[in-house]
Parts: structure tokens; C-alpha cells; sequence
């Protein structure tokens, strides 16, 4: 067997393999004699057709067979002894396919890319400082009580925040268009689920009211009839109701698991869960940052079969997130939606894992079995949800990978200046959110 490779790229390989004709065509004869052995044609018995017929008929499907299951060995023979780290399914064709000539073909494979890790050295981080106050705490439980309130029924002007039950009828002039009417529908005033400038025209009006609401549906609206025109609501107010929040009693209280329904206990309870979830918004904040510097000093070439694994991933993600089904055929989403998020995810990828390696980072037992302790105080049962991380290998991995990329952030912020800053409970969670929705928008242009 005759090997070159050709590099075509930072990433790209193509392998060159000739195989000689005498291989293939020794291979054919072999498997066409035990074919031969149990075909059945009419006026022949079984085992006496002859050699001629038997290639006449077989002979280009078993030479497929052979040469597929050849260029599948030889290329995994050829990468092995040139030491090619292939990232995906490589692209294999043959140039020269027939009896009596040498097999000819090429193998065109991306290759994982040979990263020299550059320093972050001199990066500027900010690290959240943020302490939970008792101002905070009555916020939150404030929060709380407006998530479990019920809505009454109140004999005045509707306000911002309240709910009103309405029917109305959309025109476009004259004409009343398809969808655009319901009776008795639930409306929370200022929730953004109607057309701008709907909802705040009904601030004031009382039950029994009947209005007309003038609104322009915006250019990019989904119903592309009603894009960009304007159009007239005929309104009946048929009541308004105004939110009737629960008292901070034990009833209320034990909804989140305090038993004892104690308010000093519970105030204890939520200042815990708001500084676990402050903690890991900072953390999170101070990684990304760490990785975005990572990025920037290692601009390194991605493999597009890496790239459209990830986009795969994403896609599925989705579809999840969206209800979509488990039957929904992800391939109708456009890879264009996630191939940005999806390189950046793949190059970070990459990028950890040298600095894993070059650093020879690694989690024992212990300590992955401390880290399953943290995350187990979050539920109701940890000692049940420890033994299950820690039964199951595919678990304790995923674990295990967290903590080696802590310890490679940890790593690169060791080279970078880091530098305090107060902020606030709500301030650091505002923070965490914009980088969402930045990382989402990153998803959204590409």
C-alpha cells in the first residue's frame, strides 16, 4: 500500500492510498467462490453455477463490497501510522476502480488543530463583590408572595399590573380580520403579551366599559397581511382584577419546604438560596470573561465537523426548550440560527482542553464526590441524589468535566489581573442576564 498526505489546510488533509490490483482482484475471486457455493439458479444445482455466470451477476456488487470495506481499512491504517488525530467522518473516493488496475483513492479528513497556547497574561477581570441584604431577602419575598397571588375581582379603574377579562374584535377599516377576536380573555395589564399599545389604553377603564383601541401592528409581525397596518379593537371590559397577595404565614411558608413555618426560618432559607444563586451568577460572570480573553489570544482554525456536531446539539436544545416533540425532525431548523454560538462553543472546547492538558489538571474521587455534596443541598433528598451521582459513571464524568473546567479557569485567572468590584444582589443577576442575552444574540447574527 502506497500512502502520501497532502495538507490542504491548517486543518485539511488529503491521504493519497493506492492499493494493488492484485489485492482487490485476489479479495473478488475469494468472495465470489464462497458466494458460489450456496447461490441457487434455475438448470443449475446448488453449488455447480458456473464461475463465469456467478461473476456475470455478482461480480460489480461484490467488487463494491470489497473495495468499501478496503478504502474503510486502509484509512484508518494510513491515519494510524501518520499519526492524524481526524475530527469527524472523513470523505472518501475512489480515482481508479477497476479489475486488473490499482485501486486508487483519496480520503479528505479535517484534523483536531495543534494549539500552542498563548497567555492571557495582563487580561483585565472584574469580579463581582456582592452581599445579600435584608433588603434584598424582603424583595425577594415580596417576589414570592406576587408569584402565588391570587387575582380578586375590584370595583374600580383598571391599573398597571392589574388582569382584566375582555372580549374584543380586531378591523382593518371596515372589516373585521381572521384571529383577531376572542371573548372572556385573561389580560395582565403591562405583560407585553398584546400589541404594542394595546394593553396600556385599557389603564383606567372599569368593568362593564366598552372601548375602541387604535394600535399599528409592528412591520415584522408573523401574519404578513397584518404587518405594518392599522387597526381598530373593539373592546369590552367585562372585569378587572387586582392581585390579592398571601400573607407571610406558616401556610405560605411551608409551600417551600420550611416545615416548622417559622418566618425567621424562612427569611434564613431564602437569603441562602439568593446567595448560592449570586455566587454562581459571579462565577459565572468571572468565566466567561476568562474564556472571551482565552478566545481572543487563541484564534485557532475549528473543525466544521465539530462545528455542525455542536449546531446538532443546539438544535436539539431547542427543540426541547420550544416543545417541540421528540419526533421533530431538528434538520428543518436552520443551521445559520446557531453556527456562531456553536464555533464559539467548539473553540472554548478546544481551548480548555490544552489548557487541561498542558497544566495536567485532574479530579479525584474525593473531590468529585464534593462537589455532587454542593450540588445536592439544592434538592430535598441530597443523600439520595449523591448516590446516584456517584453510581453512575456517565454522572460522575459530567462532573468530573465541570470540575477540570473550574480548575482551568481557575488556571487562566491565575494569569490575569483581577480586580474587585461591589455590586449589588440585583445588579450581579441584571449582569447575568445581559450576558445571556448577548450570548444568545451572538447565536441569533450568525
Amino acid at each position: 500500500m502506497q500512502v502520501s498526505v497532502d495538507t490542504t489546510s491548517q486543518i485539511e488533509r488529503r491521504i493519497s492510498v493506492q492499493v494493488p490490483a492484485a489485492e482487490i482482484d485476489e479479495a473478488v475471486a475469494s468472495r465470489l467462490k464462497d458466494a458460489a457455493k450456496n447461490v441457487r439458479l434455475d438448470g443449475f444445482r446448488q453449488g455447480k453455477v458456473p464461475m463465469s455466470v456467478i461473476r456475470q451477476r455478482y461480480g460489480s456488487e461484490v467488487r463494491n463490497e470489497v473495495v468499501g470495506e478496503v478504502m474503510r481499512e486502509r484509512y484508518v491504517r494510513a491515519i494510524t501510522d501518520e499519526k492524524l488525530n481526524p475530527a469527524g467522518y472523513p470523505q472518501i473516493e475512489a480515482s481508479v476502480n477497476e479489475a486488473g488496475k490499482d485501486l486508487e483513492f483519496t480520503a479528505t479528513l479535517e484534523i483536531y488543530p495543534e494549539i500552542e497556547l498563548a497567555s492571557i497574561e495582563g487580561t483585565a477581570v472584574e469580579r463581582p463583590v456582592v452581599e445579600v441584604s435584608e433588603a434584598d431577602v424582603d424583595e425577594m419575598i415580596e417576589t414570592l408572595r406576587k408569584q402565588n397571588a391570587a387575582w380578586e375581582e375590584v370595583d374600580r379603574a383598571a391599573q398597571d399590573g392589574d388582569q382584566i377579562n375582555i372580549d374584543f374584535q380586531g378591523f382593518l377599516g371596515d372589516e373585521p380580520f381572521e384571529g383577531g377576536s376572542a371573548e372572556g380573555h385573561d389580560l395582565v395589564i403591562g405583560s407585553g403579551s398584546f400589541i404594542p399599545g394595546f394593553e396600556e389604553q385599557l389603564i383606567g377603564a372599569k368593568g362593564g366599559d366598552a372601548k375602541e383601541i387604535q394600535v399599528t401592528f409592528p412591520e415584522d409581525y408573523q401574519a404578513e397581511n397584518l404587518a405594518g397596518q392599522e387597526a381598530t379593537f373593539k373592546v369590552t371590559v367585562n372585569a378587572v382584577k387586582g392581585q390579592a397577595l398571601p400573607e407571610v404565614d406558616a401556610e405560605f411558608i411551608e409551600k417551600f419546604g420550611v416545615e416548622a413555618g417559622d418566618v425567621d426560618a424562612f427569611r434564613a432559607e431564602v437569603k441562602k438560596n439568593m446567595t448560592r444563586e449570586a455566587e454562581q451568577a459571579v462565577e459565572n460572570r468571572v468565566k466567561q470573561q476568562a474564556l472571551e480573553a482565552l478566545k481572543k489570544a487563541n484564534d485557532i482554525p475549528v473543525p466544521q465537523a465539530l462545528i455542525q456536531q455542536e449546531t446538532d446539539g443546539l438544535k436539539r436544545q431547542a427543540a426541547q426548550q420550544f416543545g417541540l416533540g421528540e419526533d421533530f425532525d431538528v434538520s428543518q431548523l436552520p443551521n445559520e440560527l446557531f453556527a456562531e454560538q456553536a464555533k464559539s462553543r467548539v473553540q472554548v472546547g478546544l481551548l480548555l482542553a490544552e489548557v487541561i492538558k498542558s497544566a495536567e489538571l485532574d479530579a479525584s474521587d474525593d473531590e468529585i464526590k464534593a462537589k455532587v455534596e454542593e450540588l445536592a443541598q439544592q434538592y430535598q433528598e441530597p443523600q439520595q441524589v449523591v448516590e446516584y451521582y456517584m453510581g453512575n459513571e456517565q454522572m460522575k464524568n459530567q462532573v468530573k468535566s465541570a470540575l477540570l473546567e473550574e480548575k482551568a479557569v481557575a488556571q487562566l485567572l491565575e494569569q490575569a489581573s483581577v480586580k474587585d468590584v461591589e455590586m449589588s444582589y440585583q445588579q450581579v443577576l441584571a449582569a447575568a442576564q445581559q450576558q445571556g442575552e448577548e450570548a444568545e444574540g451572538d447565536s441569533d447574527e450568525a
